[in-house]
């Protein structure tokens, strides 16, 4: 078995109302990206913890369903995958209460049930 290791870090300076959010990770991907804790996301270009889980899911979903596709870097095609997280302030805070995974593939050389095969191992 393989351990993989992976870390972000997040600096919070000020109180829980104000003051900066940044999110860094070790990739460089993100840099001191702000964000903001508040829901619904106020008009700005901050992403917030709501977002990023939506990102974390769509591009976890995207590579297992590749793994389960076997598809390789000359393979032809395309996955598109969109994840829809709900949210609510319940009485505990706020919480997760649905994740939507919406899947668009244009993959030519494979049947529409090897997909349907491959979907399902991926979700599980």
């Amino acid at each position: 078995m393989s351990v993989v290791i992976r870390k972000a870090s997040v600096r919070w300076k000020g109180s829980a109302r104000g003051g900066v959010r940044t999110v860094t990770t070790d990739s460089g991907v993100l840099n001191r990206a702000k964000f903001s804790p508040g829901l619904p996301l106020k008009h700005n270009s901050h992403t917030d913890p709501t977002e990023l889980i939506a990102a974390a899911h769509a591009s976890s979903f995207s590579l297992a369903l590749s793994k389960e596709l076997r598809l390789t870097t000359s393979a032809a095609g395309e996955i598109t995958t969109s994840a829809t997280v709900t949210v609510d302030l319940l009485a505990t805070g706020w919480t997760v209460i649905n994740i939507h995974l919406h899947v668009v593939a244009r993959l030519p050389k494979m049947t529409q049930g090897r997909f349907i095969d491959a979907t399902v191992r991926a979700k599980t």
